[in-house]
């Protein structure tokens, strides 16, 4: 299929305002047919250097514009994207394989950060301390960290990269951004808008190919202050340590392994809305997707039965096919993890209610999939999915489960549902998570602090503090004033 407004769809490398090329490509699949798309360039060490320096020598004018003169560009970056709303929508599902209602709210929700971070640009206030000696003053500001490394992953090729390229931009920084080898596509169309809404060259630069030696560059270099980094935990722990070479601010976001709780007093047909909403949602492919399902003993049957037959009525199909519910999955490792896992949980005890085998359609589709009796000895226990399949667990009091959803090395995000007021503050400050959703599956906005505790990562993004981690602190003492106050 054609894409919308055809000179979105770029395979060049972005560096300094300019569309390169480079010897080696790499090919670009639809997750849906397993049919090449385009090829892109590929980068690797010395095109990425290239794209820091840019970034060096872009952050000298950039963060001398006014608070004001950034907001406006940025806010007119995210109405270009709303302008072309249909063919970035149309460009992510290709590329990431998504149904076509859920990349058109993806393209909103990615240009809303753009708005949200304009604004706070303006916001970055700083502070007059009391004197602590006579004939000074003290003065804290916020200033630019400078060149900033931004990594994204392939589940929200948009909005990932306009969380943190919005609030560096917007905050005075310069960016070099290397996005997912699986969805370059998209990440190139945010350039050209980019460079229409009036980013000078070198404020947004994009490397994507040769992921080792990009990553290699981005951390050796002492040019790049900061690092902001969306995927596994196993990466994020390499780039911590890689980072402290040159010590390197870092804001990680990493994997989850979210609970999602039903107690007996909950309200079961909203309970099994929100399971749908959080586990389902880009076929299970969200860090805070529900990972573990946890249900009271009391109402076990019921909630299963109509989740199993809600989840049995998910159309799964092309994204492109307004219809369809579910997409593909974004590779065959993915679908082969899915699989294993569903195939692991059977072997020790699990009942499929639905799903539970890829899909008749064959490729990266898998069967939208309940399971019952589910325990602690399956690996969806301990390891994240990522994919359309939701693990029943059973329990009898609020003690019990607590310790059971607490009991993993990952607090990114947790859900639950109760209608008993004291239970409700007791349980959402008993959870180890970043982020909870009270009676609400759906939890995630640009106004919100989105970030986890223990190995989910470092840092918050979106909100009034995701522009903090792109800004350094700085003190000045203000002496010899010379000033005596009135009698």
């Amino acid at each position: 299929m054609e894409i919308r407004s055809p000179e979105l769809k770029q395979s060049g490398l972005f560096i300094n305002g300019k569309w390169l090329e480079s010897e080696r490509q790499y090919r670009v699949l639809n997750p849906a047919s397993r049919q090449t798309i385009t090829f892109v360039h590929s980068a690797g060490f010395n095109q990425t250097v290239d794209a820091i320096e840019s970034a060096e020598i872009a952050f000298k004018t950039w963060k001398k514009h006014t608070a004001k003169e950034r907001a406006t560009i940025v806010q007119r970056w995210g109405e270009l994207m709303l302008t072309h709303k249909e063919a970035l929508a149309e460009l992510l599902t290709q590329e990431q394989g998504k149904p076509i209602a859920e990349a058109r709210i993806e393209v909103e929700y990615a240009a809303s950060f753009l708005e949200w971070f304009a604004e706070e640009a303006k916001r970055a206030y700083g502070d007059i301390i009391p004197s602590f000696k006579p004939n000074a003053r003290v003065m804290v500001t916020k200033e630019p960290i400078g060149v900033v490394g931004a990594i994204t992953p392939w589940n929200f090729p948009l909005a990932m990269i306009t969380r943190k390229a919005g609030p560096a931009i917007a905050a005075g920084c310069t960016v070099v951004l290397k996005p997912s080898e699986e969805t370059p596509l998209s990440a190139n169309a945010l350039a050209v808008l980019a460079e229409k809404a009036g980013i000078p060259a070198g404020v947004l630069n994009i490397v994507s190919g040769d992921a080792p030696e990009i990553g290699r560059a981005l951390m050796e270099s002492s040019s790049v202050r900061k690092i902001s980094f969306t995927g596994s935990t196993a990466v994020g722990k390499l780039l911590a340590r890689q980072a402290s070479n040159t010590l390197k601010k870092l804001s990680l976001e990493l994997g989850g392994n979210a609970p999602f709780i039903v107690f007996e007093d909950a309200d079961i047909d909203q309970a099994v809305k929100g399971a749908i909403n959080s586990k389902f949602r880009n076929t299970g492919q969200t860090c805070i997707s529900v990972n573990r399902f946890y249900i009271h003993d009391d109402v076990y049957q019921e909630f299963t039965q109509k989740l199993a037959q809600a989840v049995s009525q998910l159309n799964v199909g092309n994204g492109l096919d307004e219809s369809s519910k579910l997409g593909p999955l974004i590779n065959e490792q993915s679908l082969a993890k899915s699989h294993q896992h569903v195939t692991d949980a059977i072997s020790k005890g699990a009942t499929v209610l639905t799903g539970g085998k890829p899909h008749s359609l064959g490729l990266n589709f898998y069967e939208p999939t309940v399971l019952s009796d589910a325990t602690e000895s399956m690996l969806i226990a301990v390891e994240e999915t990522f994919g359309p399949v939701a693990a029943c667990f059973r329990f009898s009091n609020e003690e019990d489960v607590l310790i059971r959803a607490n009991d993993t090395n990952t607090g990114l995000a947790g859900y639950f549902y109760s209608r008993d007021y004291s239970r409700i503050w007791r349980v959402c400050e008993a959870l180890e998570v970043g982020m909870v959703g009270i009676n609400d599956g759906s939890i995630s906005t640009e106004s919100i602090p989105f970030g986890g505790v223990k190995e989910s990562g470092l840092g918050r993004e979106g909100s009034k503090y995701g522009i903090e981690d792109y800004l350094e602190i700085k003190y000045s003492l203000f002496g010899g004033l010379d000033y005596s106050p009135p009698l």
